[in-house]
């Protein structure tokens, strides 16, 4: 029987996660920008002498979403920088950690900016009972990725604190 060092999450590691999360939520800002300028159908900053008609797709649902994404992806890659001290996974364990969570948090949250550009919903392929096109279907097979990334970032995720916990003995 071969035995795995287990280790905790480097440094940088963790640096580099919070720092993707800082951006999702920087661009959980600027989503929420698009989504107020598309609700008001313009461009409009009191005091200040601006007021630019805008046409941006305003489905208030889909930039909800995408708002909502990109928090909350931003809020687990941060948990998860913090949290790294408690896992223990081998190096090649952790490196697919890592790669998982960043392509399911900025793919989801890349999906849902575009579902709400396009007035998609990217759930099925052909649209199901949603709006079909070729933005939806690109907008689908791109979520593939991050479907399996989150199965394998919560399962490393899960091992790596149970390893941590049965050492505390």
């Amino acid at each position: 029987m071969t035995t795995t060092t287990s280790l905790a999450m480097t440094e940088r590691m963790r640096a580099a996660l919070f720092l993707n999360g800082t951006g999702l939520i920087a661009l959980s800002l600027l989503i929420g920008w698009v989504w107020f300028f598309a609700l008001l159908g313009r461009i409009v900053l009191w005091p200040l002498p601006i007021d630019i008609v805008v046409s941006i797709p305003d489905d208030g649902r889909g930039w909800r979403m995408a708002h909502m994404e990109a928090i909350t992806q931003g809020l687990l890659l941060m948990a998860f920088a913090f949290g790294g001290r408690y896992m223990r996974l081998s190096s090649r364990q952790f490196s697919w950690f890592f790669w998982a969570a960043l392509a399911t948090a900025w793919l989801f949250t890349l999906g849902a900016a575009a579902n709400a550009i396009f007035g998609t919903r990217g759930l099925a392929f052909g649209g199901g009972p949603f709006k079909a096109g070729l933005a939806n279907d690109v907008i689908y097979l791109a979520g593939w990725p991050p479907v399996l990334g989150v199965h394998i970032m919560v399962g490393l995720a899960l091992l790596g604190l149970w390893r941590h916990f049965r050492a505390l003995r």
